[in-house]
């Protein structure tokens, strides 16, 4: 009897142990692309850097106390890997794959779960379907065992442009670059540029080149895949904003629309912001980039909300405003039907192979005839949109896994698959005053199509949505501390 209770307790305590050992197993790693579509992305770097070069792509680095680690897209888009200190070798001698990794650290994975480290190269290679998995010390021998060292004229390519990591573009880290620049205290660079540094240092005999621009032009062009999850990048931002929308009143504070889009932001899976949230009621919506989000909302005011997920590793840039206290007054609706107009005007014309400043000319022209007979409440309206007929801006940048993605549209003929916004906008100095909506256009096949298209833009619809109750008032904020 006590032989039988031993041998069933050992059994359960072996299953036990299995369970937790699976557990501990379990990867995390990209369910969206296939292995086919990320060797499609690095055949095209072989193709154009020939057989006497390689490209190496360095990662992001580990994150520091509790933050939650993010990829660059650029290494995201080439493998789909999701670990600190990566790096991606492409030998265009042999058109060969290798990826590096730290080693495995048990400490880590004792209090994170697994991280995939060099010891899973059979998984790896796997998921990915690289040719090769190597610790990092690894590296550094295999840069002058490509067999190109010691050979004429060897390449080395490597991104130039600094890395986005989440809720950033390249725009505004240059700009943050620049602005440390000219601090005569702050010795801050690129990563990249101190990469770029190590290995001239190191193996001078590799000249380096940029391969950002190759990169940028292949992020342009989005596949079917990538629009898909645009797409559901879209749509949460939309049922976001909807629900921003429900929850504006008079008295309320701007932070608090906030909350509520970041509701349904991660209730549909989204890691985060695809860029901190642009909120401004009343005159704040006159900042471009307002991102307080601190003053309360007047009766009386319009408010501005431009904002998007982080939506597996991709975002979308979707904004609308609308008035406070839930209704459109007279020279609002003059303004604001002014851009809807101009919105519709621009997708008219938009379809592969028409140049994008021809798409602004003819809707400018179709806008100019839209005013004719149209009455303004104030001059200063009138002289408003008639200078948004002149500006080059309504049409404007790519979206896809940053919201100001890599690549130009301005100036471009357009093609099938890119992705960007639509952004008709007016400004009026003199009151401060603000209005714009933007919305998602994918060249298709035959056309174009709006992909925010769903969230209301006729005032309408907006004034029907503003009436619904909204989270914040299911759940209203209490005054703090909650005990005197």
């Amino acid at each position: 009897m006590h032989l039988k209770k031993l041998l069933f307790v050992s059994a359960i305590l072996i299953l036990f142990n299995k369970d937790v050992l699976f557990s501990q197993e379990k990867n995390y790693y990209q369910t969206d692309f296939t292995i086919s579509e990320f060797e499609a992305r690095r055949s095209k770097i072989f193709n154009e850097i020939g057989n006497n070069a390689i490209a190496l792509i360095q990662g992001a680095s580990s994150v520091a106390g509790f933050k939650v680690f993010r990829q660059t897209n650029t290494f995201y888009y080439l493998c789909g890997i999701e670990e600190g200190h990566a790096y991606l070798l492409l030998n265009g001698k042999n058109k060969s794959t290798t990826i590096y990794l730290p080693k495995r650290d048990n400490n880590r994975e004792k209090s994170q779960g697994k991280i995939l480290s060099s010891d899973d190269e059979d998984l790896i290679k796997k998921l990915t379907g690289v040719n090769s998995v190597k610790s990092l010390d690894f590296l550094g021998n295999d840069l002058i065992g490509t067999g190109l060292i010691n050979g004429s004229n060897p390449v080395l390519y490597t991104p130039f442009s600094p890395a986005e990591t989440g809720n950033d573009s390249r725009d505004e880290i240059l700009f943050g670059h620049a602005r440390s620049a000219a601090d005569p205290w702050s010795s801050e660079t690129t990563r990249e540029s101190r990469f770029i540094k190590l290995i001239n240092e190191r193996f001078p005999e590799f000249k380096i080149r940029n391969l950002s621009p190759l990169l940028d032009s292949m992020r342009l062009i989005k596949s079917p895949k990538e629009i898909e999850i645009i797409r559901k990048a879209t749509e949460i931002a939309g049922l976001g904003i909807i629900e921003a929308m429900r929850s504006t009143k008079p008295g309320i504070y701007e932070y608090q629309l906030d909350a509520a889009a970041k509701y349904v932001f991660y209730q549909y899976g989204s890691q985060g912001d695809g860029y901190p949230a642009i909120i401004g009621g009343g005159s704040n919506a006159y900042m471009g980039h307002y991102f307080r989000k601190k003053d309360i909302l007047n009766n009386g005011d319009l408010v501005l909300m431009d904002y998007a997920p982080d939506y597996h590793n991709y975002t979308s840039d979707v904004t609308r405003i609308w008035p406070v206290n839930g209704v459109f007054n007279k020279e609002q609706t003059e303004l604001y039907e002014f851009i809807v107009a101009y919105r519709d005007a621009l997708f008219q014309y938009i379809k592969p192979g028409v140049n994008s400043n021809e798409v602004l000319s003819k809707a400018a022209k179709q806008m100019k005839e839209y005013l004719v007979g149209k009455t303004f409440s104030k001059a200063i309206h009138l002289k408003a949109v008639q200078k948004a007929l002149l500006f080059k801006g309504h049409f404007q940048h790519p979206v896809g896994m940053a919201v100001h993605d890599v690549g130009r549209v301005h100036g471009t003929n357009l093609k099938e698959g890119m992705v960007f916004t639509i952004d008709p906008m007016i400004w009026i100095p003199e009151e401060k005053l603000y209005i714009r909506i933007e919305d998602v256009a994918v060249v298709t096949k035959n056309g174009v199509e709006n992909l925010s298209d769903f969230v209301p833009s006729k005032i309408r619809e907006i004034e029907k949505i503003i009436k619904e109750k909204g989270l914040t008032e299911f759940r209203p904020s209490k005054s703090l501390p909650l005990k005197n």
